[in-house]
């Protein structure tokens, strides 16, 4: 298994264990490895993730629309109709916290094991 996708997986159990700072430094290892190896099959849900954890960090708005924006662009970009819809439920979920008044800040995305649709092929 590549190890930014391990590296993701890290990261979303350190946000469940409420270790999100730790998770982000995960989610920019994984990142920064993604693009130096050129192995961009998983940058969609990196970035997705990556919004979700800015949200929780109290992150700058712009950075958060901007990382949940470059999730849903990859994984157009790379037709991956799963993650798309992925990016798209976990943005549309944020807003909607945020539009009711909890900003975002007990954000949580579902577990990747237990979400087998972005195993599908698209």
């Amino acid at each position: 298994m590549p190890l930014q996708y391990m590296l993701a997986l890290k990261a979303e159990a350190l946000h469940l264990a409420d270790r999100t700072s730790e998770a982000l430094e995960a989610i920019r290892e994984a990142e920064a490895l993604a693009e130096r190896l050129e192995e961009r099959w998983w940058s969609a849900e990196l970035h997705r993730l990556h919004g979700v954890l800015l949200s929780t960090t109290g992150g700058e708005e712009t950075q958060i629309e901007a990382s949940f924006g470059e999730a849903i662009r990859i994984a157009r970009e790379q037709k991956s109709v799963s993650l798309e819809k992925r990016a798209e439920g976990t943005y549309a979920e944020y807003r909607r916290q945020k539009v009711s008044g909890s900003g975002g800040r007990r954000f949580r995305p579902p577990l990747w094991l237990m979400d087998q649709n972005i195993f599908a092929k698209s």
